[in-house]
């Protein structure tokens, strides 16, 4: 039966739009389900704040009467602008095994891409650099995290069949922690400080983290903004993400540093493994999902790093020493053992380079996909 493709259009698809990976990966081993408010937050055009410079239309694929796909088309203004590239974004790609699906819902957004007048599509994409990016190709066998995709094997086969090819990939590590701490590393991190005068913040609760939350954002702006595909978040979004994300972080495991002058210096902000919480919540915080949340956080044996920043004028002067070791501090405190460093670009050395002095194995690898219209 052929392939029927329907813009969403109404709070239904919408729903069904969202749905479908709960269907597609139920009780999946390695699939992490997002939070289902989340997901709707992020799509909505009346709440992210995204929407100020992107515009975008979601499909779903039906057959037989059943929803067997869905996709986002995203135009990034902003990124247009920026990096001078007409190119139109795909993301929230998922469909079932079925090659007709994918290039019936891929078709769509080439489709919109041409009527904008765009030479290329790209993804998967979100709307800015803190949504999910790019799709996996190798480590299939390993557990997703809060900040990453997971997808079906099926999926980079196919997308490379419709012709898509690498634009850039992204790399992730496991890192075994030390459970002592190195003693090359506390001695570097004691003269970094000494000699650039730097002072380590010790937060107690998250409010006294809030204070640092625009300039944790204005650093990202500045030292993301060579990254594949970044575009600088506004005010609004700075707004939005603090709101959304800073009053729900395990202090112990966030590390800001200030420079002499007490301005912010770096950071880095990590947080107890919500994976497995996740897969038993099911998407929801009711009525038992928040319980697995909060389990998750209070106790834990793996991380996961979310950002990490040190200011252009001092890098490579052994900060990330200073970095790490508040951060192995706190683990060791805590009994984590593991980390996941989530997507970093292959290319990005400067941050590989904070886990070369840890037992650190490269175990995933996504990819952003281009097709030149």
């Amino acid at each position: 039966m052929a392939i029927d493709i329907k813009e969403v259009t109404n709070k239904k698809q919408f729903n069904a739009f969202l749905d479908l990976p709960y269907r597609l990966y139920k009780d999946h081993k390695f699939h992490v389900p997002p939070l289902r408010f989340d997901e709707s937050a992020t799509l909505n055009k009346a709440k992210n704040p995204a929407f100020d410079y992107c515009e975008s239309k979601y499909w779903l694929a039906h057959k037989d009467g059943k929803v067997v796909g869905r996709i986002a088309g995203i135009l990034n203004k902003a990124f247009v602008e920026k990096w001078k590239n007409k190119y139109l974004r795909f993301g929230w790609i998922d469909f079932e095994n079925d090659i007709e699906i994918a290039k019936a819902l891929i078709g769509k957004v080439e489709d919109w891409a041409k009527e904008l007048g765009m030479t290329a599509v790209h993804g998967p994409l979100g709307f800015t650099d803190l949504d999910h990016e790019g799709m996996l190709i190798e480590g299939f066998d390993q557990l997703g995290t809060l900040a990453s995709l997971y997808n079906h094997e099926y999926y980079p086969d196919m997308i490379q069949q419709l012709g898509y090819q690498k634009d850039t990939d992204w790399v992730e590590y496991r890192i075994n922690l030390p459970q002592s701490i190195p003693e090359n590393l506390e001695k570097i991190a004691s003269v970094v400080q000494r000699r650039l005068g730097l002072t380590v913040i010790k937060a107690k609760k998250p409010k006294d983290i809030l204070p640092y939350a625009k300039p944790i954002f204005d650093l990202i702006n500045s030292e993301y903004s060579g990254l594949y595909g970044v575009t600088t978040l506004t005010d609004k979004q700075i707004a939005y993400y603090t709101k959304q994300y800073f009053g729900f972080m395990r202090t112990d495991f966030v590390s800001l540093i200030l420079d002499k002058e007490g301005k912010l210096a770096a950071f880095a902000i990590t947080m107890p493994s919500l994976s497995q919480a996740l897969q038993k919540a099911k998407g929801k915080l009711l009525p038992f999902g928040v319980l697995h949340i909060l389990k998750a956080m209070k106790k834990n044996d793996t991380v996961d790093f979310l950002m990490i920043a040190i200011r252009k004028d001092l890098q490579g002067k052994g900060v990330n020493a200073l970095l790490m070791l508040e951060m192995a501090k706190s683990y060791i405190k805590n009994g984590v053992k593991y980390a996941e460093t989530n997507h970093e670009l292959e290319d990005n050395t400067k941050v590989q380079s904070i886990w070369k002095d840890f037992d650190a194995k490269q175990h995933k690898r996504r990819r952003c996909f281009i097709k030149h219209l």
